[in-house]
């Protein structure tokens, strides 16, 4: 069983930065692809950024392209998500999530493939 946090999340200008820290427990992580989610209210959750667990490719969604860089550590078992350049529609929780660890990226924009998720931390950006 894998158990994710995130942290970082907070109340920001537009034009500002943030970065989201994912910790992960258990002995897998370094094998495990990751990715960033966020759900607006009233809207679906949608895909935000990936990185690979084998040679760490990258993935981005085309509205976060250029202002977001995720990466990883796999020494602190942490995935962080460097936000900047934020805009008011970026205003959301954020949600951390792991593959099954090995598996292919595949689907790696997709959230059903996911195997765990963490709580989410609130990222709020005022105009």
């Amino acid at each position: 069983q894998v158990q994710l946090v995130e942290s970082g999340g907070g109340l920001v200008q537009a034009g500002g930065s943030l970065r989201l820290s994912c910790a992960a427990s258990g002995r897998t992580f370094s094998s495990s692809s990751m990715g960033w989610f966020r759900q607006a209210p009233g809207k679906e959750r949608e895909f935000v950024a990936a990185i690979s667990w084998n040679d760490g490719s990258t993935y981005y969604a085309d509205s976060v392209e250029g202002r977001f860089t995720i990466s990883r550590d796999n020494a602190k078992n942490t995935v962080y998500l460097q936000m900047n350049s934020l805009k008011p529609e970026d205003t959301a929780a954020y949600y951390c999530a792991a593959k099954t660890p090995w598996e292919i990226d595949q689907g790696i924009r997709v959230a059903r493939t996911y195997a765990y998720w963490g709580q989410g931390t609130q990222v709020t950006v005022s105009s």
